[in-house]
């Protein structure tokens, strides 16, 4: 009976690790987003210099490193490598986090941003901060309080129903840390802003307000509740 029971568990188990490996072998891989504006559109603000080695450099690194991550963890996944499959977590998770936290990032500005959020969004950072004012001088001193690299993030907690502000180090993905949705996310790494804002990070957060695409944030929390 137990010989049995294990060669179905085999079986049950062999079948998991070749679905596993067709899902990985038949995947696109992952490619760049276009940017929905040009580099210098977010200037004064974000000038394009930094928009094109951000976008052009920084998040194409990160998914050619995606890429090559995941071909590895393949082929240790093929090997029944588990020790390989164990030291690729770290970039998968750093490389992967950097390639979602940017395709958010990049849709969260907009040359036409700036102002206020209007209607559901408005009324649900009203009743969970207090006020707008109140919610953006809190994502700003936990985005301006990031040691060394991370992101400052609103996002949205469907157990509670309610908006919470996070961040989250280096480029650990929001949800996949913390378990929020991901609305809105300010990427406080210096190649963020270095080159206009030098060392002067809160600088840097009094810009980027004005070029915040509240339309897809709204969109955004829309599409979570």
């Amino acid at each position: 009976m137990l010989c049995r029971l294990a060669v179905a568990a085999g079986r049950r188990n062999n079948t998991v690790l070749i679905t596993s490996l067709g899902c990985l072998a038949s995947r696109k891989k992952h490619t760049l987003p276009d940017l929905p504006y040009d580099y210098g559109a977010l200037q004064p603000h974000i000038n394009a210099e930094i928009m094109q080695l951000h976008h052009s450099k920084h998040h194409a690194a990160y998914v050619n490193n995606l890429n090559i991550a995941e071909e590895k963890y393949k082929e240790a996944l093929t090997k029944g490598d588990v020790t390989a499959q164990v030291s690729l977590q770290p970039a998968l998770k750093f490389n992967g986090g950097g390639h979602i936290n940017h395709s958010i990032f990049w849709t969260n500005l907009s040359p036409k941003g700036g102002g206020e959020p209007k209607g559901e969004l408005l009324e649900a950072i009203k009743r969970d901060f207090g006020s707008f004012a109140n919610f953006k001088e809190k994502l700003t001193a936990i985005s301006v309080g990031v040691q060394g690299s991370g992101w400052g993030w609103l996002g949205f907690n469907k157990e509670s129903n309610r908006l919470q502000i996070a961040a989250c180090s280096n480029q650990d993905p929001l949800q996949g840390t913390t378990g929020l949705i991901p609305l809105l996310g300010i990427d406080v790494w210096e190649h963020a802003y270095y080159l206009q804002y030098k060392n002067v990070r809160p600088d840097y957060l009094k810009a980027i307000w004005n070029v915040i695409n509240w339309e897809n944030v709204s969109s955004r929390y829309a599409a979570c509740k």
